[in-house]
């Protein structure tokens, strides 16, 4: 069962950067008084009671969202299970009214993945973006920024890290194949050989493993990315997050009290990131309760390209989202030989625009 407390905490940063309304989730949460079930006062119940209302107002997008709240951090029982049911057929019914953005059954190994994409053209193959969440978020959640990435000239996909979400898969070392197996997919409808990944938290791992495995991949833009020390230190290991151990557990099909024994030989060492030949942007907070300050430390000494963004912040940086959303974007088109200048001094000048607000 979950801390009622830290949990709490710890969605906020994600209803922050889904752009719900603090007054609105704020009673939300003081209403719910248990973890479990799916009874009025239970996590699930009083996500998906807001989200059952945002969706007979017309607000199919915005109730996804909190439907993506009642089964976070992952589906323990009935009524998370019951919210990530919901959560996935609002999604869909939203997709349906957004030109181009569809589903696309990727093989990974051999399972059937459901990803999202948006941009694909057999005729006019595009560079691609793949987007993926932490352990914690599904790409529903990431899902409506497929629009804007189609805007910038570019195909898009989110997809849920493995085990996450809808994903039949386990979560383990070798989750970095699941973007080698997009790429495969979608060979002749983007130009998979320009592809770049946007990789929040623990994504931003596989991402890097990707990375230093597919010559496909041209960079990588990580937000919070464990590296090596969160998975070998075991004083830090101590301090981390119930929630986080948890959902870690979950995913990798472990009792939470072995699960850093059994992600101990996950660790990317430093001759591992210097081979690393593409570059690297990444977002680090100074007050990470999740990433030890040692990760960050290892990218500065052993990436050869690395592009850095630290903020005075927790993990994930939620006080400063609006400032991270636009950097990340800019940074993917900094990679990119052929991005339109346009759109790049547009980024620029809306990431100098959020930093004075972030300022003032």
């Amino acid at each position: 069962m979950n801390d009622l407390t830290e949990l709490k905490r710890f969605v906020v940063a994600h209803a922050i950067s889904q752009n719900l309304p603090a007054d609105h989730y704020g009673a939300l949460l003081d209403r719910i008084t248990a973890d479990a079930g799916d009874e009025p006062g239970s996590w699930p119940y009083e996500w998906i009671h807001a989200g059952d209302e945002w969706d007979a107002a017309g607000e199919t997008a915005l109730a996804c969202q909190y439907y993506t709240m009642g089964r976070f951090p992952y589906v323990d029982g009935p009524g998370r299970k019951r919210a990530l049911a919901r959560c996935l057929d609002a999604f869909d019914r939203w997709r349906r009214g957004v030109p181009g953005l569809e589903p696309v059954v990727v093989d990974v190994d051999g399972v059937p993945v459901r990803v999202w994409a948006a941009g694909l053209s057999a005729d006019e193959p595009r560079p691609l973006l793949v987007m993926t969440g932490g352990i914690v978020s599904p790409k529903e959640q990431w899902g409506p920024v497929l629009p804007q990435i189609a805007a910038f000239g570019m195909a898009g996909v989110v997809a849920d890290l493995p085990g996450v979400g809808e994903s039949p898969l386990r979560y383990g070392p070798d989750a970095w194949r699941l973007f080698p197996a997009i790429l495969d997919a979608l060979e002749g409808r983007a130009e998979v050989r320009e592809t770049y990944l946007l990789a929040l938290s623990f994504s931003g791992h596989a991402a890097i493993t990707a990375a230093l495995r597919d010559p496909r991949v041209r960079g990588v833009v990580a937000n919070g990315p464990p590296v090596h020390d969160f998975f070998t230190d075991a004083a830090w290991q101590a301090r981390v997050p119930k929630v986080t151990r948890d959902t870690l557990a979950h995913l990798a099909g472990v009792p939470p009290e072995a699960v850093f024994a059994h992600v101990r030989d996950w660790a990317l060492d430093d001759a591992d990131l210097r081979a690393l030949t593409v570059p690297l942007a990444a977002v680090t907070a100074k007050r990470d309760e999740i990433i030890p300050p040692g990760d960050t430390e290892r990218l500065k000494r052993s990436v050869r390209d690395l592009r850095l963004m630290e903020h005075d912040d927790v993990h994930g940086a939620p006080s400063h989202l609006a400032e991270t959303r636009v950097w990340s974007l800019l940074a993917v088109q900094r990679m990119r030989p052929g991005a339109d200048p346009g759109v790049t001094a547009s980024l620029a000048a809306a990431l100098e625009a959020a930093r004075a607000g972030a300022a003032g």
